[in-house]
This record gives C-alpha cells, structure tokens and sequence, in this order.
C-alpha cells in the first residue's frame, strides 16, 4: 500500500519497499523480536526503586548522567537477556524467512533445514545445518555470563520506592513522537493493511465505504470448514502452554539464580539450549519419537504442547531469570529466618515481586504459542491444525483476505486473554503492595 502511495505521488514505476528482499526481512524479524526486548526493559525499569536515582540527582548528576550511570547499567541484565533472546528467535524463526525469503530467492539456516526434509529428505544433513546454531547459542551464552560478570544487580530490598518520574520539558513532544515513529512499523501500518484487507473486496486496494464489506468475515468464520477447529486447538495449546511454562520457567529460573543446587548452571543451560534447535528440526525428532510405541503422541495436542514447550522455555526462562536478578535474596532470607519453608517464601514473598515478570511471561508464552507454525506445520494431523498452520495454508492458496480475518480474530484474542490474565485476583497488585508498605 506504500508503494502504491509512492506510485501515486511520484509517478515513478518502481517500488520504494521491496518487502522480498533480505533487508526487508530484517524489518520484518525486527518488528517480531521488539516486543521481547521491550517488556523485559520495562519490567526492569518499572522495579527499580526512585532512591538510586534520587542520590545521583542530589549528588549533581543530570538525567542523563543518571540514566548512563545508574539506570541503564542496572538494567543491564533485561538487557542482555532481551538481546540474548532477540537474537536466538531471529536465528531459529521460520515462518517469516518462509513466507519472505523462499519467494526472493534466498535461505535462512532454518528454510535451509526445511528443504532438507522435503522429498527426498536428507535428516543427516538437516542434523548437521543444526549443529552450529547450537554452538552458537553456547557462545552466546558463555558471552552473556562474561558480559555481566560477578557485578550485583538486585534493585529491590527490604524497602524501596517508586521509580522517579523524569521531567523532559519541551522534549516531551519529541520523544512522543519517537514512540509513536517506533511503534508505526510493527503496528499501526501492519494492522491497518489487515484491516483493510478484510473489509476490502480485493486486499490489494484502499476500502472505502461505498466497497466495504463482510464477505471475508462470514467466509472465515461459517464456510472455511477448519477456523472453529483451529481456533479451539490454539486456545487450549496456548492457555496450557503458558500456564505449564510459565510454572516451570519460574522454578528453574528461581534454582539457578539463588543457586539451590550444585549443578545449577547445567540446569540454566539445559533450559536455554532448546532455543537453538529450529522448531521444525524438533519436530521432526518429535515425530519421529512418538509416532511408534510405547509413547504414541502423535495426532494428538500432546505432542503439540510438548513441542510448544520445549520451544518457549528458554525464552520464558531468561524473562524470569532478569527479574530474578533484580530482587535481593535478603527478603527470602527474612522469610526463612521467621520459619517460612522455602517453597513459601517463593509463593508469599518472592513471587508478588515478580507479578509484572511472571504475567509478562505467561502472555508471551501465549502468544508465541499462537503464532508458532514451525513445529505445528511438522506436526499437525486434520484434527490438531492450529491457527498458524491455518494461516500459512491459505498463504500457499494465496487468499489475503482470509489470512487478514484470522490475522485480526488472533489480534483480539490476545488482547482479550491479556486483560483477563491481568485481573485474575493472585495476580492483582495487592500481595505486593502490601509487601512493600510494610
């Protein structure tokens, strides 16, 4: 649709964005990979007590003295870890490179081993295309554990206070309009195209009202037979899911940074190392694993949920492990002293503090899972399709329209899971209010 617009204006015939293209694909990863650094940055920023900065400000240091030399290093963790992250979701994504990259002309590692698999498939080679993003999520790791040193970064003790508001002045209006620059890209312009798309007779061209409609809609949702199914698969897979990874991610992340056992460092890298094998090589191993007995999994949502699993642990385990990092164990420590077990100390103490983390956590692990098709497309059977797969099916069909209807409906059901989580009672604010008052 820009292109369009720059036709109109210039008059020039070729495109000014070439969307099929390895820089366009980086745009696109880019805007994928945003959200994970961003709320792990914010939760860090939103812990941080006002006293540090309150100090530096009494001590003559300007806002920006104090955001480089007190903000932004004790928020170094969320950044690393956010980074770390970004990064390994970039190298193991399939489905942008598939739908992007494949029509251009041009592989990714992952497009790469999926190629490999297709007939007749090579799993050797597809096993050694493997290899080295595994080594390189240990590089990257042993990077991260260099990076951060044995320097201390717990921000929240036995009391603190709110963050400390910054004044910004007449710059205010810059920096909104920086904020809302950023989110244009991965946001408004993409979602406008989706909703214009599905009221549009052609997806192609700008809807007006006298060429709206609903056809799109109503096809979607009463004649394509696979939408109520899809739809129902990837709710339950995304609810369970999160639930189930978000509960272990936060053991793990607690054993590793309070150091529980001796082998703690073997248990953080088992947890990470999954982000390093590309979803459709795990699927495969899946398939392979369950489709013969005594554990026969396959066409069932188990072998679903144990793939979407395996593939959002590292990242929930990294999110939880930068809020871990922020939180002094002297609090737990207090707890133990008054003769609290250390499972209540987690569940009463600890995991209050970590609200904004653990929901931060669970939602992504939803999303992800709602968007996930690497693993799903391996996978999947006429009865466990999920909405991802749906959607890559009507790619190859090439109906945009009905891929902008399920593009919306996952919109909305994100949105709506999100609020619900946020006012689910042992997630509202008062258990860490409390603590904090007291």
């Amino acid at each position: 649709m820009l292109n369009q617009l720059y036709r109109y204006l210039t008059g020039a015939e070729d495109p000014l964005f070439d969307i099929y293209s390895l820089t366009g694909l980086i745009f696109v990863i880019s805007c994928y990979t945003f959200p994970f650094v961003f709320v792990l940055v914010a939760n860090a920023l939103d812990n941080m007590p006002g006293e540090l900065e309150d100090a530096s400000a009494i001590l003559g240091g300007k806002a920006w003295t104090t955001a480089r030399r007190v903000t932004i290093p004790l928020a170094l963790p969320a950044l690393v870890a956010g980074a770390l992250i970004a990064f390994l979701q970039a190298m193991t994504l399939f489905g942008s490179p598939a739908i992007l990259a494949l029509p251009a002309g041009f592989h990714t590692m992952t497009t790469k081993i999926w190629s490999l698999f297709q007939y007749p498939p090579k799993l050797e080679l597809a096993a050694a295309a493997a290899v080295p993003l595994l080594l390189l999520t240990i590089l990257l790791l042993q990077g991260q554990k260099v990076l951060l040193g044995r320097r201390g970064y717990s921000v929240l003790g036995g009391k603190y206070g709110p963050p400390r508001p910054i004044e910004m002045g007449a710059w205010r209006w810059a920096a909104l309009a920086f904020c809302l620059l950023v989110l244009l890209n991965p946001v408004f312009l993409p979602y406008f195209a989706l909703l214009n798309a599905a009221f549009s007779p052609n997806a192609t061209t700008l809807v007006t009202p006298a060429t709206a409609t609903l056809h799109n809609i109503v096809f979607v949702f009463t004649e394509l037979s696979s939408t109520q199914l899809a739809l129902k698969n990837t709710v339950i897979l995304g609810a369970s899911t999160a639930t189930i990874g978000t509960t272990l991610a936060l053991v793990v992340a607690y054993v590793t940074t309070r150091r529980v056992i001796a082998s703690h460092r073997v248990l953080g890298f088992l947890a990470t190392a999954p982000v390093a094998v590309p979803g459709i090589v795990l699927g495969v191993g899946l398939f392979l694993s369950y489709t013969r007995p005594p554990f026969v999994l396959y066409g069932t949502l188990w072998i679903l949920l144990l793939a979407f699993l395996t593939i959002n642990l590292p990242s929930a385990y990294q999110q939880l492990q930068a809020a871990f990092a922020t939180i002094h164990p002297e609090l737990e420590d207090a707890s133990r002293i008054l003769g609290a077990s250390r499972l209540q100390s987690l569940r009463q103490i600890t995991a209050p503090l970590l609200r904004t983390g653990v929901i931060a956590t669970w939602c992504f692990i939803f999303i992800g899972v709602m968007r996930e098709l690497s693993a799903a497309i391996v996978l999947f059977t006429s009865q466990t399709k999920v909405l991802s797969v749906l959607i890559y099916d009507l790619n190859e069909s090439g109906d945009l329209a009905a891929i902008s209807v399920l593009g919306i409906a996952m919109l909305v059901i994100t949105f709506a899971v999100v609020l619900a989580v946020n006012r689910i009672p042992m997630f509202g604010g008062g258990a860490g209010a409390k603590l904090r008052n007291s």
